[in-house]
């Protein structure tokens, strides 16, 4: 059943049948063909299976996880695939990561999302534990969803993300968080979320050695 799944997972991906100047990834999501501007230098402006695998949760559980008109941040959005389809499935997206990404997260955000979605996403700094406060007051930021994929891996800056979870995520923000296990970093990261946030498994993909996490403020998700 896992590798049925993963096939269908990845078979969302085309690849251009020509050379284009700039290098670029196709995928199906939420009725659309969504092409993705990529570079290949920087991690944070490539595609990650993990977000395949989150954007085809959210598709395929649509009536479960109703995102129309949904408040949705996504953290590290990167390339800005996950934003798209929660955009294309009716949220309002705040897509979020480092300066220095934005312009091609900006990029790809409007190509993919201009006049077909209900709610126009926008595109946010957020450096993870910077100006929290500033950026996303909490008394003015409720996000129904953070949605993360690929986020915890070998960076120093694992404080920091949590410290990002924690900010952003009110009593019944749902949070949404695809992962790839890599090393004992990622094991460690969980454990130390899990003294903040109750934790569930929805899918597992052992091919991918990837799973995808539901997750809510301690005590809120039987609530």
């Amino acid at each position: 059943e896992d590798e049925q799944i993963v096939a269908e997972i990845m078979g969302r991906r085309f690849f251009p049948d020509f050379i284009a100047y700039k290098a670029w990834e196709g995928f199906h999501f939420a009725g659309h063909e969504i092409r993705i501007t990529e570079a290949t230098d920087c991690y944070g402006a490539v595609v990650w299976p993990s977000a395949l695998v989150l954007c085809y949760f959210l598709e395929t559980n649509s009536k479960q996880y109703n995102l129309v008109d949904k408040n949705v941040i996504e953290i590290g959005a990167g390339t800005g695939l996950v934003s798209i389809v929660a955009s294309l499935l009716g949220a309002f997206v705040t897509a979020t990561d480092l300066p220095e990404l934005l312009g091609n997260l900006q990029h790809n955000v409007l190509q993919n999302t201009k006049q077909k979605c209900k709610n126009q996403p926008c595109v946010k700094e957020l450096s993870w534990g910077i100006d929290l406060e500033k950026n996303f007051p909490r008394s003015s930021c409720h996000f129904d969803y953070i949605m993360a994929a690929d986020v915890v891996y070998h960076h120093p800056f694992l404080d920091e993300l949590l410290l990002t979870f924690d900010h952003l995520c009110n009593n019944d923000t749902v949070i949404l968080w695809a992962m790839k296990f890599r090393l004992e970093n990622e094991n460690r990261f969980v454990d130390r979320f899990q003294s903040l946030f109750d934790l569930e498994m929805i899918s597992n993909f052992p091919s991918l050695n990837i799973a995808l996490y539901k997750a809510m403020r301690k005590g809120r998700m039987k609530a």
